[in-house]
């Protein structure tokens, strides 16, 4: 049996991942070095000459990413804005245009409009459940990338990988998935079509809430070559530290997820139809509108879930100000529960917008923790909010 026929677990924690061969140290060193030694001008060992270009610790993780999503190229950036960056730049030249949906994270929105707008790159926001409203959008000869961000952030909206990807290839239209909320461990977008895989490393692959970091992933030969270029010449990539955290934590991705998954569906359960919540959005729950797509294209539902409060902005200002082991922070997918107001945090940037997040909404990065202990955190909180509305 060969490598790439391993399971996932396996891949998660082999791949990239020989022993050191000098001292039979089990896990790769980490090659904390800005540059390398040349036998002589040009003679470079292993191809490394600095560290901007590579690193064998970077490299290594960029195999394990490879391996993660079932691909053949795997790039390690900074951050996930920077790894978007990357590709954005790569992809496209002035004058070209993307097609998001409606519900992207609100940085991703930041990028493409305040920061690539100004280069001239144009953009088309659309339902991407609304496969003829999508294919309406697509301009041709002009539009190149289909952005799809399935569970979406932070109102969980499923889209059809599969269709979407179908319907891009159609007009010649690259399509990419942020696949950063289901992490590989749950869904496999190139498996359905996709040709390009974006994350946020600093989430669900970094795990620990320790190191910042993102990834793009596809099987694409000539577009990797292309990538790679600017990879080296922008120079956003991952620093040596950075890397080795995020390649321990994708480790432990397999075991952690189905943890992440059961502790949220059992908070969404005992969320949904609460007396001081309007609405839960998570697509483990058989009344989401998008479960039956989820309970086909990915193995599990994820650690993340949003809800809407029934007292409005002032009752979820409320409840992420209330919590004790959820608390309240930016970020998301780390062992620890986190808790936030999306319209005044993570998508500020998109108020005003077609994008704009409820003012009611609260998102959940639901950690690893016991879960009764998470559920009595929330319940004591909602207890408070429904206590402080009835005086009002």
């Amino acid at each position: 049996m060969s490598k790439h026929d391993h399971g996932f677990a396996t891949r998660s924690i082999h791949a990239g991942q020989e022993f050191d061969p000098t001292t039979g140290a089990i896990i790769p060193p980490i090659y904390q070095t800005s540059t390398f030694v040349q036998d002589g001008v040009g003679g470079l060992r292993g191809g490394y000459e600095y560290s901007r270009s590579a690193n064998p610790t970077r490299t290594a993780l960029e195999t394990q990413l490879a391996a993660l999503e079932g691909a053949k190229h795997g790039f390690s950036f900074a951050s996930g804005l920077a790894a978007e960056d990357a590709l954005i730049r790569t992809a496209l030249r002035p004058g070209d245009h993307i097609v998001i949906g409606n519900d992207v994270y609100g940085g991703t929105y930041r990028l493409i409009n305040r920061v690539h707008g100004a280069w001239g790159i144009e953009h088309t926001v659309v339902d991407l459940g609304d496969l003829a409203a999508v294919e309406a959008a697509i301009i041709p000869g002009r539009t190149k990338l289909l952005w799809v961000e399935t569970p979406s952030n932070p109102l969980m909206k499923i889209s059809d990988i599969a269709a979407l990807a179908a319907l891009a290839h159609r007009h010649e239209v690259l399509s990419v998935v942020d696949n950063t909320f289901a992490s590989p461990a749950l869904q496999q977008p190139l498996s359905l079509g996709a040709d390009i895989v974006v994350h946020s490393t600093t989430k669900y692959l970094g795990g620990h809430s320790d190191v910042l970091g993102g990834a793009i992933i596809m099987n694409d030969d000539e577009l990797a070559e292309q990538l790679g270029f600017v990879q080296f010449a922008a120079g956003a990539v991952s620093a040596p530290l950075d890397a080795w955290l995020t390649t321990r934590g994708i480790k432990t991705l397999a075991v952690r997820m189905r943890q992440h998954s059961a502790n949220a569906q059992a908070i969404a359960e005992f969320l949904d139809g609460h007396a001081a919540v309007e609405r839960v959005y998570y697509p483990g729950l058989e009344s989401h509108p998008g479960h039956e797509l989820a309970a086909r294209q990915m193995s599990g539902f994820g650690g993340m879930l949003s809800l809407a409060l029934v007292g409005g902005p002032a009752a979820a200002t409320r409840l992420v100000e209330k919590t004790k082991l959820f608390a309240l922070a930016e970020s998301l997918g780390g062992v620890e529960s986190l808790i936030g107001l999306p319209a005044q945090m993570t998508h500020a940037s998109v108020k005003g917008t077609e994008l704009a997040v409820p003012e009611n909404v609260v998102r959940l990065s639901v950690g690893i923790e016991d879960v009764a202990d998470l559920i009595a955190d929330l319940d004591r909180a909602l207890a408070k909010v429904l206590k402080a509305s009835a005086k009002h």
